[in-house]
């Protein structure tokens, strides 16, 4: 579930600057913005959740209460996670550094 809110927060990322690259009128970047400020706070929330449950699974597992298949997959959906929110994180600094290198 938390790899699903991932790719979700990643699509709404790509949607936000295709709008944005198309000209969309200042209200609406205005919005865009409290849109993604809250993806990214709730991307960041689910990367948390994500990892802390496959910490929990790991710790079950090493006390002999959890399934191996369970570890692994919360670990694999919490890596996945992690990487999205990284990808999203490296294209919003390439963006910033992007629109810093245009001439004024």
């Amino acid at each position: 579930m938390a790899d699903l809110a991932a790719v979700q927060a990643y699509q709404a990322a790509v949607r936000a600057a295709q709008d944005s690259a198309s000209g969309k009128t200042p209200g609406e970047d205005e919005a865009t913005a409290l849109n993604f400020g809250n993806m990214v706070s709730s991307a960041i929330a689910d990367t948390s959740n994500a990892i802390g449950q496959a910490e929990q699974m790991t710790a079950a597992a090493a006390a002999g209460e959890a399934e191996l298949l369970d570890v692994v997959t919360a670990v694999s959906a919490a890596e996945i996670t992690l990487e999205t929110v990284v990808a999203v994180r490296d294209e919003v600094v390439r963006a910033y550094q992007e629109i810093l290198r245009m001439p004024i």
